[in-house]
C-alpha cells in the first residue's frame, strides 16, 4: 500500500518570487501555512551559487525549514546539454556536471534529485553508483512530449531495470497524462487574437495524431496568425495532450518512481483540473507500493487567470479528496 506524502516545488510561486512579492523564507512560510510538509527546490532559479551550495545559504536554509517546520525533500537540477554555443556537451561532461549536482543535494539534505531526460539514458546508468555514494535518489523527468511508454522513456526503463539500482528511477510530471488543451494557454491565446475556429483545429489536429510539420502547413494554409501558431506549437510541445492518459504505462513504471510531480494549470471550483485527470492518476499510485512525495506544481504564469494561492489551495483540497485523507491534515 502507498504511502503518500504531499509537498510542493517551490516553483510554484515563480511570479510572486520574481516580482519580490515573496522571498525564499515567504515561500516556505507560506507553503507550510498551506498544510504542506516537504517541498522541491529548483536550484538555478533559488539557490544563489548554483550548481554549489554556499555554507551560508545552507545555514539560512537549514534554519528556514527548522522554524517553519519544513523539510527539504528533493532536489530540481538542470541539465543544460546546450551550455556551449558551438556544440551540445559531451556524455562526460554531462555526467560531471551531475555529480556537481548530487553533491549539492546531499549537502542540503535533499533525498531525491529531479533530473531532466536530456542527460540521455546512458548518464543516467553512469550515475547510479554516484547517487548511491551521495545517497540521493535521482529521477528522471517525464515531462510532454514524452510519456511512460514513449520510446525514449522506454529506454531509460531498460538502463534503470538493467543497474539493478534503487537510486536511479523516475519523477513523472503530470503533465504528460493531460487530456485537453491546457486552458490558461488557450484563453491567453483568445485574448491575444486567435479566433475559436482556428484553435479548435489545432486541438483536432493534434488530438487526430497529424504529424507537427503536416498539421503546421494545414494550419497555414487555413490562414493561422501569431496567436493561433503559438498555441498550435504548445499543443504539439512542453503543453501537449493525448486522448486519454497513459495509466497502463504509469503502472509498469511505478516500482522505479521516486516522486511525483503534480503538474496542474488550473482548477474549477469543483475540484477538477481542467486537463489532466487527477482522478485516474492518483488512485494507480494510490493503489501502488509507492513511498514519496506527490510536489504540487503549478504552472500558469498568465497575469491575467493566474491566482497562485487559490489554484494551490484548491489543489492541494483536490488531491486530499481524491486520496481520502482529511483536510487540516499535514502530509
Amino acid at each position: 500500500m502507498a504511502d503518500i506524502k504531499l509537498g510542493l516545488t517551490l516553483y510554484c510561486f515563480t511570479p510572486e518570487y520574481a516580482k519580490g512579492v515573496l522571498d525564499l523564507e515567504g515561500i516556505i512560510r507560506t507553503a507550510a501555512e498551506m498544510g504542506y510538509t516537504g517541498y522541491e527546490i529548483v536550484a538555478t532559479q533559488m539557490c544563489p551559487d548554483y550548481p554549489y551550495v554556499s555554507d551560508r545559504f545552507l545555514g539560512e536554509l537549514t534554519a528556514m525549514n527548522r522554524y517553519y517546520g519544513m523539510e527539504i525533500v528533493s532536489y530540481a537540477a538542470n541539465m543544460d546539454r546546450g551550455l556551449r554555443h558551438d556544440r551540445n556537451l559531451t556524455e562526460d561532461e554531462m555526467l560531471a556536471r551531475a555529480i556537481v549536482d548530487l553533491k549539492s543535494a546531499n549537502k542540503l539534505g535533499a533525498t531525491v534529485m529531479r533530473e531532466q531526460y536530456l542527460c540521455g539514458p546512458n548518464v543516467l546508468k553512469r550515475l547510479a553508483p554516484y547517487a548511491e555514494l551521495y545517497n540521493v535518489k535521482v529521477g528522471i523527468e517525464i515531462h510532454n512530449p514524452e510519456y511512460p511508454t514513449s520510446p525514449y522513456m522506454q529506454e531509460y526503463l531498460r538502463v534503470i531495470q538493467e543497474s539493478k539500482s534503487s537510486y536511479i528511477g523516475f519523477i513523472p510530471d503530470f503533465g504528460c497524462f493531460a487530456v485537453k488543451p491546457n486552458k490558461p494557454n488557450w484563453d491567453a491565446a483568445l485574448r491575444n487574437g486567435a479566433r475559436l475556429s482556428m484553435l479548435d483545429l489545432a486541438a483536432k489536429l493534434r488530438f487526430d495524431e497529424v504529424p507537427m510539420e503536416e498539421a503546421q502547413k494545414k494550419m497555414a494554409a487555413a490562414g493561422a496568425n501569431g496567436a493561433e501558431m503559438g498555441a498550435f506549437s504548445g499543443m504539439y510541445g512542453f503543453v501537449t495532450f493525448y486522448s486519454k492518459p497513459d495509466t497502463q504505462g504509469l503502472k509498469k513504471i511505478m516500482p522505479y518512481c521516486v516522486e511525483m510531480h503534480g503538474k496542474f494549470h488550473y482548477i474549477y471550483e469543483d475540484l477538477h483540473e481542467h486537463s489532466i485527470p487527477y482522478e485516474d492518476i492518483l488512485p494507480v499510485i494510490a493503489a501502488s507500493d509507492f513511498d514519496g512525495y506527490i510536489m504540487t506544481e503549478y504552472e500558469d504564469h498568465d497575469p491575467v487567470s493566474g491566482d497562485t494561492f487559490t489554484q494551490m489551495a484548491r489543489h492541494l483540497a483536490m488531491e486530499k479528496k481524491i486520496l481520502g485523507l482529511r483536510e487540516g491534515v499535514r502530509r
